[in-house]
This record gives structure tokens, sequence and C-alpha cells, in this order.
């Protein structure tokens, strides 16, 4: 049960019911502050419709950082975001193989995006390492999109695991077929 009530479009003053055209849970508890939920929504909408990164390598960080917070919200909603953007079931179970440090059929720069994202959720920053790898592959502005990306979703996954945001029943079907750790 979420920590903050769910609000509906009643709820809020007229110049505030835009934010609850979606009906996601996350929506319904961010709008308990306005401000913030118009705020994180902007971060969000950049990096999923002005980004110039690769959308598939987006939600392949995306999954990752779900996967390695064990946000069971975060992660079944990128993974249906992630199969309407070219991740497939296997990138998807290839994740888990990586986060366990098992080989995969990854490219190298798939590998090194995950590996970044694994980076910056448990060792908060990048390593030289992993960076160099990202700098062989993408440029300065979608290496800046990538980590803004990557930190904006660990926020995100931090304030849905502390708000206990409920994940919506049409969504936990895939928690069955890709399970979190």
């Amino acid at each position: 049960m979420a920590r903050v009530p769910y609000l509906s479009k009643q709820d809020l003053p007229a110049e505030h019911q835009d934010l609850l055209e979606s009906k996601l849970n996350l929506r319904k508890a961010l709008v308990n502050s306005p401000l913030a939920a118009r705020a994180s929504s902007q971060v969000a909408m950049f990096i999923r419709h002005h980004s110039r990164l690769d959308p598939r390598l987006r939600e392949m960080a995306l999954l990752q950082v779900g996967y390695s917070t064990r946000c069971a919200y975060e992660y079944a909603h990128h993974i249906e975001l992630g199969r309407q953007f070219g991740v497939s079931d296997d990138d998807i179970r290839a994740i888990a193989k990586e986060t366990a440090g098992q080989s995969t059929h990854l490219s190298p720069l798939d590998r090194a995006v995950l590996r970044a994202a694994r980076e910056m959720t448990a060792e908060l920053a990048i390593s030289d390492r992993t960076f160099e790898i990202l700098r062989q592959h993408l440029d300065p502005e979608r290496l800046v999109d990538l980590v803004t990306a990557i930190g904006h979703y660990n926020g995100t996954a931090r304030t849905l695991l502390s708000l206990q945001i409920d994940l919506e029943e049409e969504y936990r079907h895939y928690l069955d077929e890709f399970p979190l750790p």
C-alpha cells in the first residue's frame, strides 16, 4: 500500500489536472506535489522523446536500473516500454546474466551500457574503464543523455520504493516472465 494517497483529477486544482492524463499509480502519487510531478515528468519526457541516445540502449539501461534496485514497478514498466523500442526477451534475460557476471550475446556497447547503469546505481558513478568503452561508441551528447537517463531513473526507483507505489495489476505478469533477483 502506498505511503501517500493516490489522487484523482478532482483532487487537484484545474491548472494541475493535466498531470493525471495517465492513470499510472506513480503519477497519482506524485501529484501530491504537483510541481515536483511536473518537473519529474518533464525530465522523463525529454529522456523518452528528445534524447538522441538510441531508445533501445536507453531502455536497456533503465531495465538494468530497475533490476539492480529491485524496483518491481520500474522494471515491469520498462519491460513493456523496452519491447516497444526493440529490446528482445533475450536482451531482458541477458540483464540478469550480465548482473551475475555471466557471458551473454550482447554487444560490447550493450554490456558497457548495462555496466554503467549498475555502477551508477551501486557505486554512484561510472568507472573510468566503463566510460572509456562508452566514449568509443557514443558522442558527448549521447553520453550525457545516457548518464541523465540512468541518474533520473535511479531517482525514480528510489521514489517508487520509498513511497511504496503499488504496481498496477496489468504489469504483474512481467515479473513472472522475468523475475527480479
